[in-house]
């Protein structure tokens, strides 16, 4: 005779969590559930479905860090609690976020006197921080022209088509006309004299990508700044440049210090730039510097009195975790100029790794830098039978996540695979990708065949321009043409 038992409410908990009724059902989507759940159950109910997402590391498609020292993580779990905007109650943080600015800022070499606080803050990310510093050429612009008696309320920005989509937002959000630059097949990033030539007296800003995001390339700031500076000179106007150095910005300083397109460049005013990309920290971090205090206008700033000391504040966000403020002063501390400089150095070399094997397959068309950020971007040189969406998709069954995507406007028919190369990504990591990824092709090409040459009566198939005809269904794979005599010879 079988046996039953009903779970009752107080002896649920002597069950081990797989024999609870709570597994037994569907977990809460739509309405909070009426009842509480035993901790470990619901900790466990989450932990299974977690499972499922990607692993961080192998995540290729992000710029985000996914490793940092255990010391570090120490010290970002004890100041989860912290909320940063409570300077009253937490002025050391402040004060290390100070710090940061001010080491940032020397970094990108502001002009500023040893011992002068550096003007800029940090953000959640450079989208907030690309916000802050569109608002603030937006509102010194407003200022001049209501000051000329000249119309203030058509505001454009100049950008090139590849910028992330951050600045869109901005564009949208705040009102501003976005002007982009159209890339074209094989120049990928903002053309500077183009850039130039679409400025006019409502140009807020020119804003020059250091790092871009679909291949890794560094625009041409120092060109961009030389043009731009003639133009002014001409028409009298100031406009201005920002650096969106989001992925560059801790990656030129280390890598190409003699590289000019920061600070060094007059006509650049701010530079923002991702603490938790190659600034070594988990998401939730980024830095907006700019030039001098007489950039950054006084009336976009909050003044908060702590301490009988003033403490001005310019962000978008309001209560968040000190953590990550935290977490990006022990790097900076922790790595100095030298341990930055031997990580992107290493990140480099291991680009250079995956780049040489996926050369040697002879199988694709490299369309990354090597000047810029440690970024492998790949197409297909043959896309007849698969494209660069099926590798990707085909990639993910030994867990590496390898984006596929096309390149923006007017080249649009150009698509391509990004690798991007983190801290954590090591040489044996770049050889077993490309080991992977040549396995993937095998696969790829057993399923998907080269069509034959088209027969008709026992002879080659030819068009009257002398090119192998195929198969509807095919794609000529070779290029032969007719002779004189009538009989097709070529070369695959």
């Amino acid at each position: 005779m079988g046996l039953s038992k009903t779970f009752s409410a107080s002896d649920v908990s002597v069950h081990s969590t797989y024999a609870s009724r709570y597994i037994r059902d569907s977990p809460a989507k739509y309405k909070m559930p009426e009842n509480s759940t035993p901790k470990d159950v619901a900790f466990q109910m989450i932990n299974d479905e977690l499972m499922l997402d990607g692993k961080p590391r192998l995540n290729l498609a992000s710029f985000v860090t996914t490793w940092m020292e255990p010391e570090c993580e120490k010290l970002i779990m004890d100041s989860l609690n912290k909320n940063y905007v409570d300077m009253d109650e937490y002025p050391v943080t402040t004060e290390l976020q100070n710090r940061c600015v001010n080491m940032i800022a020397d970094l990108f070499h502001a002009p500023h006197e040893d011992g002068e606080a550096a003007t800029g803050t940090g953000t959640v990310g450079s989208s907030e921080a690309i916000m802050l510093a569109g608002l603030a050429f937006k509102r010194k612009w407003q200022n001049k022209m209501k000051a000329q008696g000249k119309p203030y309320d058509k505001p454009n920005i100049v950008t090139g088509a590849n910028v992330q989509v951050c600045w869109e937002k901005f564009a949208r959000y705040f009102e501003v006309e976005l002007k982009e630059v159209k890339v074209r097949e094989d120049y990928y990033v903002m053309d500077p004299v183009k850039a130039v030539e679409m400025v006019d007296e409502n140009t807020i800003c020119v804003a020059a990508i250091l790092g871009s995001t679909y291949n890794g390339e560094f625009e041409d700031v120092k060109l961009l700044n030389d043009l731009l500076l003639e133009k002014n000179k001409q028409t009298g106007w100031d406009t201005p440049i920002h650096v969106d150095a989001a992925s560059g910005g801790f990656i030129a300083p280390f890598l190409y210090p003699d590289l000019e397109w920061d600070f060094r460049l007059p006509l650049v005013k701010s530079i923002n730039v991702s603490g938790h990309k190659y600034g070594l920290v988990y998401a939730g971090i980024g830095w907006i510097v700019w030039r001098a205090k007489e950039d950054l206008p006084e009336d976009l700033i909050f003044h908060i009195n702590y301490l009988g000391a003033d403490q001005p504040t310019f962000t978008l966000n309001f209560s968040k975790s000190s953590s990550q403020i935290i977490a990006q002063y022990y790097q900076l501390i922790r790595l100095g100029f030298e341990g930055y400089r031997n990580i992107m150095e290493n990140c480099q070399n291991n680009a250079m790794v995956l780049k040489a094997g996926l050369i040697k397959t002879e199988r694709f068309k490299i369309l990354s830098k090597d000047i810029g950020v440690p970024v492998v971007a790949f197409s297909l040189k043959n896309r007849s039978r698969y494209n660069e969406f099926k590798v990707s998709e085909n990639l993910r069954r030994s867990g590496w996540i390898v984006p596929a995507y096309s390149m923006p406007a007017d080249a649009k028919h150009v698509a391509l695979l990004r690798v991007v190369i983190r801290e954590d990504f090591s040489c044996t990591l770049a050889e077993r990708l490309v080991s992977d990824i040549t396995h993937v092709l095998q696969e790829l090409d057993m399923l998907h065949p080269a069509a034959p040459p088209a027969i008709e009566n026992g002879h080659l198939k030819v068009a009257a321009n002398g090119l192998l005809k195929v198969p509807a269904n095919g794609v000529a794979n070779c290029d032969h043409k007719v002779a004189a005599n009538g009989v097709a010879n070529g070369k695959a």
